[in-house]
């Protein structure tokens, strides 16, 4: 039997933060899977500004109590899960009170603190690195998974080098949704160092030497994803051109229409392994 599980990282999700063109994608997208039959999970970071109460999330204990080591530091892993009605979709929500967790008056002050570059580059680290921990505990292999937001951008070469053997992830597709929100400046300078103790300098050529942007990560992303999808109408065209020269499946960006949910849905057809 073919395998239609499709696993949604994504970095924002309507309405458990104030809708946004990312935070609507990040819903929509899996909704229009599932409804196209597809068994769907998805992850996103726990945000403080996400009221649990109200969203009725609760902690999944039988998958949290891992640590994440990051420069030599240990990060306790929490995960949270909550059921998007109506569809009745599963949320699961990575939660840590170092990344996550700011003392903010309103939920768009919060949502500033993950534009600005202070600890983005740990935070990408953990909140990846936990999406990945959690699908292994489950024991629910992606046919296809779907990154979406620059916070994804280090999944594809984490599940392509560090656990690429991996039984779970074995022969999933990797798809990145690219899109044009983006934090402020650049990361960390030591971020490349941070990385170094799963990677070689050679895997992550495309960060370079000097100081990470989004636009590196965006590439990084590409390096290693099997297909890209253009999720925005203003990327730069020197990152279209990257993807497209990579010579992966690219689909070009095609509206939030109808039309455009069928273009999607056919695209992960495309990318599929057929059955024998």
């Amino acid at each position: 039997m073919k395998n239609n599980k499709i696993l949604f990282i994504s970095q924002e999700i309507h309405p458990y933060l104030p809708q946004s063109p990312l935070a609507d994608y990040g819903r929509v997208a899996p909704h229009v899977m599932q409804a196209k039959g597809f068994e769907v999970r998805t992850f996103t970071p726990k945000y403080g500004c996400i009221n649990e109460r109200r969203n009725q999330l609760h902690e999944v204990i039988r998958l949290s109590g891992m640590n994440i080591i990051i420069d030599d530091s240990d990060h306790p892993l929490i995960i949270k899960v909550a059921t998007l009605q109506p569809s009745r979709m599963q949320v699961y929500f990575i939660d840590n009170d170092d990344y996550f967790h700011r003392s903010a008056p309103s939920p768009d002050k919060e949502l500033e603190t993950v534009s600005h570059p202070e600890d983005n580059d740990e935070r990408m680290i953990f909140f990846v690195r936990g999406v990945i921990e959690t699908v292994k505990k489950l024991r629910w292999d992606p046919a296809v998974i779907n990154c979406i937001g620059w916070i994804t951008a280090l999944a594809p070469v984490y599940l392509k080098k560090m656990y690429g053997e991996d039984p779970s992830f074995l022969n999933s597709k990797i798809v990145y949704s690219m899109r044009s929100e983006a934090f402020d400046g650049e990361l960390d300078p030591r971020f490349v160092e941070k990385l170094m103790p799963h990677f070689s300098k050679d895997d992550l050529a495309s960060l370079g030497d000097g100081p990470v942007d989004v636009n590196k990560l965006h590439k990084l992303a590409v390096d290693y994803a099997d297909a890209v999808i253009i999720a925005s109408d203003d990327i730069p065209q020197e990152l279209i051109d990257y993807a497209i020269a990579s010579g992966k499946p690219v689909l070009p960006y095609c509206g939030q229409d109808e039309d455009a949910d069928r273009k999607v849905g056919d695209f992960y057809d495309s990318i599929l392994p057929q059955e024998d």
